[in-house]
């Protein structure tokens, strides 16, 4: 499991959901990722110091800022570019195993305590973001 995490002021997913300050969650599920790699990189996402204190370290997380995330499929970052020049994304987990495990992801978000909503998973979206920082970390599970 991949995801690019994005601080962000604003962010929306149309069609899909919008949040104000907080991260976008970039999140592409391998072949092979389980429940236990979707709410292990959920904590660590609510609890990635990546938010500035009053002295300027990175020692806030979502969870103490009250951000909100929104949750974004995208097989994409498990692209394999070492032959050719077409993209292979035989990594990525297919769809009936991938969706499961994206909504678990966003419901561990939530039951952490962290407003989440999500883009749709398999649709062709448009994602609006305004990156605060610019802040973007990409985590691997």
């Amino acid at each position: 499991m991949r995801a690019v995490l994005q601080r962000v002021t604003r962010a929306r997913s149309t069609p899909g959901g919008a949040i104000g300050p907080g991260l976008v969650v970039l999140l592409g599920v391998a072949e092979g990722d389980s429940a236990e790699n979707a709410e292990r990189l959920a904590g660590n996402n609510a609890r990635r110091r990546i938010y500035e204190d009053d002295a300027g370290k990175f020692n806030r997380s979502l969870l103490d800022t009250e951000g909100a995330a929104l949750v974004v499929s995208q097989f994409t970052l498990l692209a394999d570019t070492a032959k050719g020049n077409r993209p292979s994304f035989s990594r990525a987990a297919p769809p009936d195993v991938a969706e499961p495990l994206y909504e678990r992801f966003a419901a561990a978000l939530r039951q952490l305590g962290v407003p989440a909503e999500t883009g749709v998973f398999g649709a062709r979206m448009e994602i609006e973001l305004v990156n605060d920082g610019p802040v973007t970390i990409v985590l691997d599970v």
